[in-house]
């Protein structure tokens, strides 16, 4: 069982920064890769970033790439995204994911959200123009 608990979003103007926060307990948290994905009202929930579990891999969406940046503190069992240069399209409530069991390592499919066994409440980010 792995709980995932996520901060840090909010309101931001257009060209702001913002950096969430996911704090995990549960399994070891060294041992598993951890995604963000975001859902828009009316969309579907799409890939963001993920990180491998030695944090030596990053794999991140086209949409925000050089702007957003995942990382993690194995010893505070947290992982990070930076978001930089916000933009309206942004905006959404943005969740945490465990993949314990370790398929994205395996598939290679680190963006799809099927893969992650388990999930956060998600932090809401909105971004004005």
């Amino acid at each position: 069982q792995v709980l995932l608990v996520e901060s840090g979003g909010g309101l931001v103007q257009a060209g702001g920064s913002l950096r969430l926060s996911c704090a995990a307990s549960g399994r070891t948290f060294s041992r598993y890769p951890l995604g963000w994905f975001r859902q828009a009202p009316g969309k579907e929930r799409e890939f963001v970033a993920a990180i491998s579990w030695s944090g030596g891999s990053t794999y991140y969406a086209d949409s925000v790439k050089g702007r957003f940046t995942i990382s993690r503190d194995n010893a505070e069992n947290t992982v990070y995204l930076q978001m930089n240069s916000l933009q309206p399209e942004d905006t959404a409530v943005y969740y945490c994911a465990a993949d314990p069991r370790l398929r994205t390592y395996y598939s290679g499919n680190y963006f799809s959200y099927s893969e992650y066994d388990y999930w956060g409440q998600g932090t809401q980010v909105t971004v004005s123009s």
